[in-house]
């Protein structure tokens, strides 16, 4: 029931920033349009079994600071790839590093790899769920351990009740592949 009282919430604030009104009436009227459209749509939008009431809190209260994350992420990257287009510093070190999923669901794992590709200079290339890795190319690869400690801190923050995979860091440089070494 909390969930889908923040999806209507979520829904009606969409609604209310896109005609950029917060009059009574306005957030009334897209509080109904967003209960309706739920209503229709519920098989499609919501989960088979919805999340517990202590997974939407984490997710309200965590928002703010994934958004916070994917912001510093969003600036980094946009200066790092404009720093190598610009020519001040030499593109040495592009590259693939593999990154297991251990344990992490398919939601999670969807999630980060569209965190990974909104940011300048790394995308997702391939998931292989037998194997349970991903690969990511980043613009600068030369620590890919630091890197998948960075993408783990997304599934710290995604992924509420989710005990973490053993050796997320791994060994320093397996499955990277460099276009130098191409």
């Amino acid at each position: 029931m909390m969930f889908l009282i923040a999806v209507v919430a979520g829904l009606t604030s969409i609604y209310c920033l896109t005609i950029a009104s917060f009059v009574w009436e306005d957030v009334g009227f897209g509080c109904v349009v967003s209960i309706v459209l739920v209503a229709i749509f519920r098989k499609t939008l919501l989960p088979r079994n919805l999340p517990g009431p202590g997974r939407v809190v984490h997710m309200i209260v965590y928002m703010p600071v994934l958004i916070w994350m994917l912001l510093v992420d969003i600036l980094k990257g946009t200066w790092q790839v404009a720093i190598y287009v610009v020519g001040v510093k030499r593109l040495d070190h592009p590259g693939i590093v593999k990154i297991p999923l251990g344990q992490h669901g398919r939601t999670g794992v969807g999630m980060v790899s569209l965190f990974l590709t909104i940011s300048p200079g790394s995308f997702l290339v391939d998931i292989d769920w037998d194997e349970r890795w991903m690969l990511v190319h980043f613009i600068d690869a030369s620590n890919p351990a630091r890197l998948r400690r960075e993408v783990e801190r997304y599934y710290r923050l995604w992924e509420y009740d989710t005990d973490l995979p053993p050796g997320t860091d791994g060994p320093e440089d397996p499955g990277r592949r460099s276009s130098v070494d191409a």
